[in-house]
């Protein structure tokens, strides 16, 4: 029994690393077609409105079919769900790297479904994590988890744009067809679906039958915004309103994803020491207000602390992201923790589609100080929306 157990837990890690590493490849296609931009306007003359349509592509598969992945995790196990959908992935992303310029709806198309087989890892690595640590342990695990998508961003940031130039635009995309290729093949040998009880596998009544998990997607949702908010301005701003140059804010903007994403571990962390998720996210949520006025503040009088608002925000609103995937999976249960996060997942991608193009537009307006004000209703909202006091012991 001992060996057991110590096999487990020398296990779990790796699992972990290939959760990590599954989500990340996939995090390289789905976020990083806006990397190709620059490429597809020069090379193929398109306007904005048709290059948003690439842009778009990934994410929109990938919002249909997140909570039917769930399912079907739920139903036969991760590490089948992730294999075959990461292989499907990779065979879509070759083909829309390999079509014709002719026939730009057909790559559209191919785009699309590379986004919804990719959705596959974003359903069933979560709740293979969740599996196989205990939760005194979730918080941390979860958060090195979440490292994935800025880790995956990253990294297409870096070598997209210059395979670009190499093998053609959208030739680019045989790397993370490869990434995801090989992940595939890792997950099928070396991850293991987590130990199910009899109890755990036997249908159970839908969590959704009270308030407290529709209130964990909604403050998560309302969070993403000024994640969002941050991370799609902060450029733009820096370059525009500060005088930076193209690459020394991008430099500091990579700077500061790296640094957000360690920050998920530290908070995920503090969650598993004072044994809640709810309390430390609302406290990001208090926290996230007063970045967004700091800045607003600091566009209209202080520049300096504008500057200082965006690099503390970048650290700060990407702090909810694994405390609200592990409250989610934690309270849906074994049984329904697929599903769950793929309506997690779900809403946080919608939320994340929508805050550049509805505060882009705020912003035209009214400038960057209002629009940042107006953006505090959505964490001042998640402040009461937060369920600290319906938080309760998970089922699994």
């Amino acid at each position: 029994m001992t060996t057991v157990i110590a096999t487990a837990t020398h296990r779990r890690w790796l699992i972990l690393a290939i959760g990590v590493l599954s989500q990340g490849s996939a995090c390289v296609y789905v976020y990083g077609v806006p990397f190709l931009v620059p490429q597809l306007r020069d090379t193929l003359g398109l306007s904005l409105a048709t290059v948003g349509q690439y842009v778009a592509a990934p994410v929109v598969g990938l919002l249909l079919v997140l909570v039917a992945w769930g399912a079907a995790a739920d139903r036969y196990g991760e590490r089948r769900v992730m294999s075959i959908g990461l292989f499907l992935a990779s065979g879509a992303m070759t083909a829309a790297a390999l079509t014709p310029t002719e026939s730009p709806g057909v790559r559209l198309v191919l785009l699309a479904l590379g986004g919804a087989c990719a959705a596959s890892v974003f359903a069933a690595s979560g709740r293979l994590v969740m599996g196989w640590f205990p939760r005194h342990e979730r918080g941390v695990a979860m958060g090195i988890r979440q490292t994935a998508q800025p880790i995956g961003v990253a990294l297409a940031g870096f070598t997209l744009p210059t395979l670009a130039g190499v093998w053609g635009t959208f030739g680019s995309l045989l790397l993370p067809a490869a990434m995801c290729l090989v992940m595939a093949v890792l997950v099928a040998l070396l991850a293991a679906d987590p130990p199910r009880s009899a109890t755990a596998a036997a249908p159970t009544g839908s969590p959704y039958g009270t308030s407290l998990l529709w209130r964990v997607h909604l403050a998560s949702a309302l969070l993403v915004l000024p994640q969002f908010a941050v991370s799609a301005f902060t450029v733009e701003y820096l370059v525009r309103e500060q005088g930076f140059s193209a690459a020394g804010a991008g430099l500091l903007v990579g700077i500061v994803q790296l640094v957000g994403a360690a920050s998920r571990i530290g908070i995920g962390w503090w969650s598993d020491r004072v044994g809640s998720r709810m309390r430390p996210m609302r406290q990001i949520a208090v926290a996230s207000v007063v970045v967004l006025a700091a800045f607003a503040v600091g566009d209209l009088y202080v520049p300096w602390l504008a500057v200082a608002a965006l690099v503390v925000g970048g650290l700060v609103t990407v702090g909810h992201n694994g405390l609200g995937y592990t409250a989610t999976a934690e309270i849906a249960g074994p049984a329904w923790a697929g599903r769950a996060l793929g309506v997690q997942n779900t809403g946080q991608n919608v939320v994340s589609a929508l805050t550049p193009v509805v505060l882009g537009a705020v912003i035209g307006t009214v400038g960057y100080a209002a629009g940042f004000l107006l953006a505090t209703v959505a964490p001042i909202a998640a402040v009461a929306v937060t369920p600290v006091r319906q938080e309760r012991l998970p089922d699994w």
